[in-house]
């Protein structure tokens, strides 16, 4: 593995260790690749992924745009569940660029974490 991702790795455990999400209260999980992004609910409690969402399906230019409106889609989906509040897994990722954008596209569309 490269030193990066053993870095990564390392912040993302630091990060599980205390962030856990629950049925009323799920973890929004962000994982970026190359050239895509992922987003995830999940209930760690039970062990189950309510809802997954990929910027694959979106129609948007631009990788930041795509993140926008994955989290959006992800903000959708847990308020048709009645879910308003997350807890954040930036997994281990910086607070930047993509990672950011997910965020603030799912604080757009109404989720509060």
């Amino acid at each position: 593995m490269l030193a990066k991702q053993i870095k990564r790795i390392k912040r993302h455990k630091r990060i599980r260790a205390r962030v856990i999400g629950g049925p009323e209260k799920p973890r929004l999980c962000v994982f970026r690749s190359n050239q895509h992004i992922y987003v995830q609910l999940i209930d760690d409690q039970n062990g189950k992924i309510l809802f997954a969402v990929s910027d694959a399906a979106i129609k948007e230019k631009g990788k930041v745009a795509k993140a926008t409106e994955a989290g959006r889609a992800i903000a959708r989906l847990a308020l048709e569940k009645k879910i308003e509040n997350v807890v954040f897994d930036r997994g281990g990722f910086k607070y930047h660029g993509r990672v950011k954008a997910v965020a603030e596209g799912a604080r757009e569309a109404g989720l509060k974490f």
